[in-house]
């Protein structure tokens, strides 16, 4: 009989993925939830130029395993050389690509304690050894998370800005004063998948070829295409020569990758999402005070609320509202997981959000 026989290190991790998805949840409950708030997808949908991109695609042909349409795009907006983009499977598998480029057994790693787990995920999955530092004040902490690089000759610092869970952003330009003390031998790996949705200067002011840096950003948030999983890095162009040493070549999609390339092309689109992302995001916070809680300030298309009592209250609130037919998250790690995460949505959805969250504050209360 055979025996199939994993790594002593795959052996040894535990069976867990970083997050259940709502249609896990959906299968358990046998229902639908009347109101999806938790995952940060765009309610508000993608560029009807997209979907109708995405509807006529040869889909019997393979993707273009070099995305060239989609990296010359991409370069001319950004003002960069194709050489400088790679188009992955979402953040998500240019994570794993970094980790796999990266990361041997042993290595160090740096990141901020609770902050977006599938990093941890990946680094986990090649052998490395994650440091964490905890968040100041609800905001990750470039200053720490350099010093600690620092002090563990790590290979790869992460973050993101704005950040997830707690929707919080920097400055990009106090971001460019904490590098002054990042390692020579660290590579900063920062996150900006929420960066169409962050107020002017945000961004990193930074040229897009600076080699401490690589910037991982997505079509998955603003763009409204989460399902097509279209990801992209930009960095000097010989960090983005290696990823081709260990991509998937055929790993996009044909008509992911004519969605994205239609979708930033519609920068119109952009713009009107932007719009009812911030109109959202007020009406979230308006609900959450007027039911005695404390909403952060937001730079993303979620709004996360401060429960102002312990981890176990929040997560009673969330179980109440999961419970009542709304899909929500929360933070994972205290004291951050003392708060509830709400995504931005339509005026139904938040209708909803505005009737069941005071049933669910009461129950909760009262367990």
């Amino acid at each position: 009989m055979t025996h199939y026989r994993l790594t002593p290190l795959a052996d040894s991790l535990p069976s867990t993925v970083p997050f259940v998805g709502p249609e896990t949840q959906e299968r358990a409950r046998s229902r639908l939830f009347d109101a999806r708030l938790g995952a940060n997808e765009s309610v508000f949908g993608p560029s009807p130029m997209a979907a109708s991109a995405m509807a006529e695609t040869q889909m019997w042909k393979y993707g273009d395993p070099e995305n060239y349409e989609l990296r010359e795009a991409l370069s001319d907006h950004y003002g960069i050389l194709p050489e400088m983009v790679m188009i992955g499977e979402g953040i998500d598998g240019l994570l794993g690509y970094i980790a796999r480029l990266m990361v041997a057994p042993g290595d160090a790693v740096v990141t901020s304690q609770g902050a977006y787990p599938t990093f941890n995920y990946h680094v986990a999955g090649y052998g490395g050894v994650i440091h964490t530092v905890p968040y100041a004040d609800d905001f990750e902490d470039p200053k720490a998370l350099f010093a600690k690089a620092a002090e563990v000759d790590a290979k790869l610092v992460y973050m993101a800005n704005p950040d997830n869970p707690m929707g919080t952003a920097h400055k990009g330009a106090e971001i460019v004063k904490a590098m002054e003390t990042l390692p020579d031998s660290t590579l900063l790996v920062l996150d900006e998948a929420y960066i169409e949705c962050a107020p002017e200067g945000t961004a990193l002011p930074l040229p897009m070829d600076d080699p401490r840096v690589i910037r991982l950003r997505t079509f998955s948030k603003a763009y409204g295409l989460a399902g097509a999983r279209v990801g992209y890095a930009m960095a000097v162009p010989d960090l983005i020569a290696s990823f081709d040493k260990v991509r998937n070549h055929f790993g996009m999609n044909r008509a992911a990758q004519a969605g994205a390339l239609a979708a930033l092309e519609d920068q119109t689109w952009l713009r009107s999402v932007q719009a009812r992302v911030a109109a959202s995001r007020n009406r979230i916070a308006t609900i959450a005070i007027k039911s005695g809680l404390r909403p952060l300030k937001s730079a993303t298309n979620f709004v996360t609320i401060d429960c102002k009592q312990t981890h176990t209250f929040a997560k009673k609130v969330l179980d109440e509202m999961i419970q009542r037919g709304v899909f929500i998250r929360m933070p994972m790690v205290a004291p951050q997981n003392r708060c509830i995460r709400i995504s931005c949505g339509a005026p139904a959805d938040l209708d909803i959000l505005a009737e069941v969250l005071p049933s669910a504050l009461r129950a909760a209360e009262k367990g």
